[in-house]
C-alpha cells in the first residue's frame, strides 16, 4: 500500500482508507463477525487509515472499532468525528460545536474506541450556533492535552476553513468527493491547498453506486438509506445508470473494476487527496486497495472529465 501525507504536520496515512461507517449503520443489517475480520485484513494488507464517527450507529461503530484496536492500536491511523448529535434509539437532534459539547464529545469517543489518543478529530457539520473559531480553539486544547493528534473538519465552506487555521492548523478537510460529486473543486479545494490542508474523500464511489452493483432500487435493503436520497428516486437513477454504464465501458478498456477506475480518478486529482471508500467485506477491500496500482494517463483523465463533467448526476447529493 502507498501512503499519502495530510496537512503540514507529517501524518502519514495508507493513499486508500477505510469509511467504517456502513459496518453499524445506514446501509442494511449489520455483520460484527464479518466486520471485524474485514478490520484486521485492511492492516495485514496496509489500509490503515479508518475512518468513524460517534453518531454512526449511535457510537456502535467506535465500540466495534474498539475491540480491532484492543490488540493493533499502533497500526491504525484513526479518525472519529463529533458534532451531529443523536439520541439514544437514533433520533436526530441537531449540531453541537460548543466547547463543553467538544470536550464531553472526545472523552466519550475515547472510552468507546478504548484508546487514548485519536489520530485525526474531526468537527462533522459545523454548529451554526457556535462560530469556528471557539469550536477549533476548544479542539486545540485536546490536542494540547494529548488527547488529539490532528485536527480535521468537515463539509465547510473555503471562508470556514481559512477562519479555523487561523486558530488552530488543520491536517484535514473531509468532504464528499466522487465522479459524480465535485462540489468540492474550485473554491473549497483550492482553499486546502493555499493552506496546506489535505482532502480526505467520502463517498468516493458515489454511495456505492460506482460500482456497477446497484442497477434498482430492489438491489438495496429495505432499511438502507439511499432509498431516500434523491440521486437514488426512480427518476433519477435510470438517468444515473447511464453514468454507471460509461464508467464500466472505461474500465473494461483500462482493465480494471469501475470501483478502481473510480477510486484511480481521485488518487490522479492530487497527491494531498486521500479516499475513504467504505466496505464490509474483505475481498472488497482487496478491490478497493488494489486501485493504487491503477495509473490513468492525462488522455484517459481527459476522457473521462468530457463524458462525467461536474454537475453530470441527476438529482441533489442529500
Amino acid at each position: 500500500m502507498k501512503t499519502r501525507t495530510l496537512g503540514q504536520g507529517g501524518l502519514t496515512v495508507s493513499a486508500i482508507g477505510l469509511g467504517c461507517m456502513g459496518m453499524s449503520d445506514f446501509y442494511g443489517p449489520r455483520n460484527e463477525n464479518e466486520s471485524l475480520k474485514t478490520l484486521n485484513h485492511a492492516l495485514d494488507v496496509g489500509v490503515n487509515f479508518w475512518d468513524t464517527a460517534d453518531m454512526y450507529g449511535v457510537g456502535e461503530n467506535e465500540r466495534l472499532l474498539g475491540k480491532a484496536l484492543a490488540t493493533r492500536r499502533d497500526e491504525v491511523v484513526l479518525a472519529t468525528k463529533f458534532g451531529v448529535v443523536r439520541g439514544e434509539v437514533g433520533e436526530w437532534l441537531g449540531l453541537d460545536g460548543s466547547p463543553d459539547y467538544v470536550r464531553s464529545s472526545c472523552e466519550a469517543s475515547l472510552e468507546r474506541l478504548g484508546t487514548d489518543r485519536i489520530d485525526i478529530y474531526y468537527q462533522h457539520r459545523m454548529d451554526p450556533a457556535t462560530p469556528i473559531e471557539e469550536t477549533v480553539g476548544a479542539m486545540a486544547r485536546l490536542v494540547e492535552q494529548g488527547k488529539v493528534r490532528h485536527l480535521g473538519l468537515c463539509e465547510i465552506t473555503a471562508d470556514e476553513l481559512r477562519r479555523a487555521a487561523a486558530v488552530h492548523p488543520i491536517a484535514a478537510l473531509q468532504y464528499e468527493y466522487s465522479l459524480w460529486t465535485r462540489e468540492v473543486e474550485g473554491d473549497i479545494l483550492d482553499a486546502c491547498r493555499e493552506l496546506g490542508i489535505g482532502l480526505v474523500a467520502y463517498s468516493p464511489m458515489g454511495r456505492g453506486f460506482l460500482t456497477g452493483k446497484i442497477k434498482s432500487r430492489a438491489d438495496l435493503a429495505p432499511d438502507d438509506w439511499r432509498l431516500e436520497n434523491p440521486r437514488f428516486s426512480e427518476a433519477n437513477l435510470a438517468r444515473n445508470l447511464k453514468l454507471v454504464e460509461t464508467v464500466e465501458a472505461m474500465a473494461r478498456d483500462k482493465g480494471c473494476t469501475p470501483a478502481q477506475l473510480a477510486l484511480a480518478w481521485l488518487l490522479a486529482q492530487g497527491e494531498d487527496v486521500v479516499p475513504i471508500p467504505g466496505t464490509r467485506r474483505s475481498e472488497r477491500l482487496d478491490e478497493n486497495a488494489a486501485a493504487v496500482d491503477v495509473r490513468l494517463s492525462p488522455e484517459e483523465l481527459q476522457r473521462i472529465d468530457a463524458v462525467l463533467p461536474p454537475g453530470a448526476a441527476s438529482g441533489e447529493r442529500y
